[in-house]
């Protein structure tokens, strides 16, 4: 008997699902292009917010940004679930690499106690400046416009936890639970904290997503992580605090990922019309200056005379990074 084979297409009744085809045309989309476009609900909703009747649950006009497209605001990494956990849980592997030998081999005990000391001291309060991001962006989350926009900032609010908890891991390395009270108690009452409480407390209780978006993933993100994850970390690095800089390895690669999404979102929006660009120019300016005066303790404690100096350049680069997104600050 002969058997005979031969390949034989298929062409397939459709390429993709009819709103992706209508925004794309019939063609085989990307997982992203899937689990991303027009998913926003516009219409049959359940009911009216009770605690806000004139507003949908899904409203534009719960920023004063406006956009002829909300899904213009796209994601450069592409990030859906399955590619974010998959490229987050990488990086998780890695940190805990690092955690492990850091504590099997007793690394800590090799860090000079005046690095040690600041590490606790400015490091792991941060958890609670954290917290503030997770809360800002769960919000965007819920009351943003566009799965474009809204999905990515879930994401990020879940990337602050993930934060909060490496700097409380780095509080048990370093001195065990007793960090952790210490850092709680100093965010509650130490001085050299309540400028920053102050502020990530006032930006807990703003109603304009974008305006959240703004002033925690621009402005706030934009000029702490470079301050704490570069400059400071440069200075561990150069004085025998290599150690610490293995335990803040996800924050300093997660900072330069994020940026470039954070950009993405702030560059287009900006551009889309003149009133959008002096919008957000003045939230920049806005908090921007708190920002700056609750940084400045901190940079003090953390470089002493070289505070000034390194607080001016990382202001500087911001400015600099804010320029080139089309905007007047």
């Amino acid at each position: 008997m002969q058997i005979d084979l031969r390949t034989v297409s298929i062409k397939p009744v459709r390429q993709t699902f009819d709103h992706i085809a209508r925004r794309f045309g019939d063609k085989p989309a990307s997982r992203y292009q899937e689990g991303t476009y027009d998913l926003q609900q516009t219409d049959i909703f359940h009911y009216r917010p009770l605690w806000e009747p004139e507003l949908q649950l899904f409203d534009v006009r719960r920023t004063k940004v406006q956009m002829k497209d909300w899904y213009a605001l796209k994601d450069p990494r592409q990030f859906y679930y399955g590619s974010y956990t998959i490229a987050r849980a990488r990086q998780q592997e890695a940190a805990e690499s690092s955690f492990e030998m850091i504590e099997e081999r007793g690394l800590a005990e090799l860090i000079p106690a005046e690095l040690k000391q600041t590490a606790l001291d400015i490091l792991v309060p941060m958890r609670h400046v954290e917290w503030g991001g997770n809360m800002g962006n769960s919000f965007i989350s819920a009351y943003g416009y566009g799965t474009a926009i809204t999905q990515p900032c879930l994401y990020h609010a879940m990337d602050h936890l993930a934060v909060a908890q490496y700097l409380t891991h780095i509080g048990l390395v370093l001195d065990g639970p007793e960090a952790l009270d210490n850092a709680k108690d100093a965010w509650m009452k130490d001085a050299l904290w309540q400028p920053m409480r102050r502020h990530v407390e006032n930006v807990l209780v703003v109603q304009d997503w974008f305006e959240i978006f703004t002033a925690q993933n621009l402005v706030l993100e934009g000029l702490s992580y470079p301050l704490f994850y570069d400059y400071l970390d440069a200075d561990f690095s150069a004085n025998g605090g290599t150690v610490i800089s293995m335990m803040t390895r996800f924050m300093a690669e997660w900072a330069a990922e994020t940026a470039k999404w954070v950009d993405a979102q702030v560059k287009v929006a900006a551009a889309e019309s003149a009133e959008n660009k002096a919008l957000i120019s003045d939230w920049v300016k806005q908090y921007r200056t708190p920002v700056l005066e609750a940084l400045a303790p901190l940079a003090k404690r953390a470089f002493g005379d070289k505070a000034e100096s390194v607080l001016t350049e990382v202001t500087d680069q911001f400015n600099a990074r804010c320029a080139k997104l089309g905007l007047a600050i």
